[in-house]
């Protein structure tokens, strides 16, 4: 029999809770009660046809908060939700295909009775779809706040966030999954592979691609500091053997990005998003502007100029990104006089005291540069906020740029001055070392070690709170919430990619100067996994899984960055003594011939980006068989709405004869 939406159950009173919703203190009850209807209505009656309770119901001075209410789904309703989402599953011949519940007996791993066969992680990204997709149909406003207005077609629940009625919604952790994953992840520290496979499970592809790309990354490093470290223990001073060091480096910066791109295009293939369809994306939550139709939707929603954006991008943001740019260059200048008044104090009285202080400079520096680069952010976040971007992609694009620009002079400028101004290897040897270190120490108290710590205390707060509790109830669940509901959220891998990206600058810049580098970041990454996946699974809330096809716009600034490792390691060769004493008249010949060689190495860099294939072929002739089976399918389509005209014309000329 088949199976419909109108006829599943929405009023089960025990199911498996997933989503967290949480409401502002005072909302009124009325409002409740219209989100409540709304979350359980039919499909057909413009609900989301999902299970909804209290966390708990008891008395209010008993339990505490009743503004917690759980969120499920029945396992139909679950397979449904899959194929409007889109997934795509692998079926019994290996092929992958997008989930159909008609077809569901050809897809590997699916019974009737089986519950496993959607991940928790991909239950909660449907019941997240479903939630954003409740629609105002022809209320005005939410019920209760007449300040909340609502058109036709405006999401429910973003205008619920942006009107702080709600005040966030979050994903349960499942604990006895989360505490299987943990063991084989990072509570047994051991070399050893990470499970990926079962990182995506739990926390979703991007995160999963996330992890696998540092892991890959780490593991592409070691070349790097097996090589460096000879170099930096031998030959430091003859920078012409570093010919060879720089120019396997620049191979390798290019072997590594393209090889990754072949195993991510497996990995996502053997997930099933690289064959996604890509849903059409809604305006983002803080997408304000004027009501009118969309062109393209025929719905009404908020427009906005894009010339008023334009002007907000080039006669505000534009501005205040130089002007960051400017102080980032000042307070350069200022670690430049602080470097000079050491150096001068270390030579008037040499001591062990003022050879320690020699690194205080650029330890001070290192500091503010994470400072620096912390605070501009926030802002980078308001201004992008502020120029009113309607889809998230491009908000996200626009916030990319603005960061890695400003965190690329704010981290690389001291180091390209020393380089090419100041000339002087031994302070930017000094330099690179302390920046590079530092930031990875900085970098691992403030995202990992200072946040669990203060979990652990508010862990320990929430437990005495539910101890205290005289109720003749399990509290486990209600104590669950409750930590979870006061964790930090997660921002997503934004700073984690940055992280990774800063790193590859340090290591592939300056590469001849100091091969040194790569060791140090080997070290710190395989702490860093450690430290990323405590973060997730202790001090972060979980986050609703996000499917990804690839690490999105990342990919091309690793790129851009081997490019100009290309330019900066060969005019570092070229102003080395030894390669300029064989030009001791003529230095014309010699910035030919370097710029020459650079642009060779430029060349040979692309022919290899060209040569490797970003796809296997087994993917490339998976994919091509998938988009034939579509094309198959389409016209089979066609074909039958054809027949069906004919017959119903044919059926209309008979009546006519009769």
């Amino acid at each position: 029999m088949a199976v419909t939406l109108s006829t599943l159950d929405t009023c089960e009173s025990s199911f498996t809770p997933l989503v967290v919703i949480e409401l502002a203190q005072d909302v009124k009850e009325e409002t409740k009660e219209w989100l409540k209807n709304r979350i359980v209505a039919k499909k057909k009656d413009g609900g989301a046809q999902l299970l909804f309770r209290p966390l708990y119901k008891c008395e209010k001075e008993t339990i505490g908060n009743q503004n917690l209410y759980l969120v499920g789904a029945s396992n139909i309703r679950l397979l449904l939700g899959a194929e409007a989402v889109g997934l795509v599953k692998e079926c019994t011949d290996s092929a992958m295909r997008a989930f159909t519940y008609g077809t569901r007996h050809s897809f590997k791993g699916f019974h009737d009775n089986n519950d496993d066969f959607l991940t928790m992680a991909e239950c909660q990204f449907i019941i997240k779809h479903e939630l954003e997709n409740l629609r105002a149909r022809d209320e005005k406003m939410i019920p209760g706040y007449p300040q909340a207005k609502l058109y036709p077609g405006k999401s429910l629940m973003r205008r619920l966030l942006t009107s702080g009625i709600v005040t966030q919604v979050f994903p349960l952790h499942d604990n006895e999954a989360l505490k299987k994953l943990e063991d084989s992840w990072y509570t047994r520290f051991a070399l050893k592979y990470q499970p990926i496979d079962s990182i995506r499970g739990y926390f979703g592809e991007t995160i999963a691609l996330y992890f696998g790309f540092l892991e890959y990354f780490t593991f592409a490093l070691i070349p790097m500091a097996v090589i460096g470290l000879p170099y930096y223990l031998f030959v430091w001073e003859d920078y012409d053997k570093y010919v060879i060091f720089a120019s396997f480096n620049l191979i390798w910066s290019t072997v590594i990005l393209e090889v990754w791109k072949r195993g991510c295009a497996n990995m996502t293939y053997r997930w099933g998003t690289l064959v996604m369809k890509r849903q059409f994306e809604e305006p983002r939550p803080g997408f304000h502007g004027v009501l009118g139709i969309n062109s393209v939707t025929g719905r009404e929603e908020p427009l906005y100029s894009s010339y008023k954006r334009q002007l907000r991008i080039y006669l505000v943001s534009l501005p205040f990104v130089c002007l960051c740019l400017y102080f980032s260059l000042y307070v350069m200048m200022i670690y430049f006089d602080m470097e000079d008044w050491v150096l001068s104090l270390h030579e008037d009285n040499e001591s062990v005291w003022t050879s320690l202080l020699l690194y205080v400079p650029s330890i001070v520096y290192a500091i503010v540069i994470e400072v620096m680069n912390r605070l501009y952010r926030y802002a980078a976040e308001f201004l992008t906020s502020w120029e009113n971007h309607r889809l998230e992609s491009a908000y996200q694009n626009h916030l990319v740029l603005k960061v890695l620009v400003f965190n690329f002079l704010n981290c690389f400028a001291s180091l390209f001055y020393i380089a090419f101004v100041l000339k002087d290897m031994k302070l930017l040897r000094q330099s690179l070392a302390t920046l590079l270190i530092t930031s990875q120490i900085l970098n691992q108290a403030v995202e990992s070690l200072l946040p669990y710590w203060l979990q652990r205390k508010h862990c320990a707060a929430v437990k005495k709170k539910v101890q205290a509790l005289k109720v003749d109830v399990d509290t486990t669940l209600y104590e669950q919430v409750l930590l979870e509901k006061e964790m930090g959220t997660y921002l997503g891998t934004f700073d984690d990619y940055l992280e990774l990206f800063l790193q590859f600058g340090y290591v592939s810049l300056f590469s001849c100067v100091y091969p040194l580098a790569a060791a140090f970041a080997v070290l710190n990454n395989f702490t860093e996994v450690n430290s990323d996946a405590l973060k997730m699974c202790r001090v972060f809330k979980r986050p609703f899984a996000e499917p990804s096809a690839s690490i999105g716009v990342w990919q091309l600034a690793f790129e851009t960055m081997s490019v100009i490792s290309v330019v900066t390691n060969c005019a570092l060769i070229g102003m080395s003594p030894q390669v300029n004493a064989v030009f001791p008249e003529s230095k014309t010949d010699l910035v030919l011939i370097v710029v020459a060689v650079e642009h060779a190495l430029l060349a040979l860099k692309f022919i290899l980006a060209f040569a490797i294939p970003d796809k296997p072929r087994h993917i490339q002739m998976k994919l091509a068989r998938l988009e034939f089976e579509s094309l198959e399918a389409l016209k089979q389509q066609q074909m039958k709405l054809v027949a069906e005209n004919l017959k119903e014309e044919s059926q209309e000329d008979r009546r006519e004869a009769t």
